[in-house]
């Protein structure tokens, strides 16, 4: 069993949301608290979520993991 780890961004819209909620659904678990920080390079606020899931598989590093 392998753990695999994903760090999700996006723009504080709801297109974060759903990026969570899509990884939600495919079996991927929260990992610790959101962020929220602010990108002066964009001039935009940017949030961030950790997510980790379980797969019966060893790891490779030329795996997709959003296609986990």
């Amino acid at each position: 069993m392998t753990k695999l780890y994903r760090l999700l961004t996006e723009d504080d819209t709801s297109a974060f949301c759903h990026k969570v909620s899509d990884a939600l659904s495919k079996g991927w678990e929260l990992y610790g608290t959101p962020t929220y920080a602010f990108d002066h390079a964009n001039g935009v606020m940017r949030c961030g979520q950790a997510v980790t899931k379980d797969i019966p598989a060893d790891y490779d590093p030329d795996m997709k993991l959003g296609q986990q």
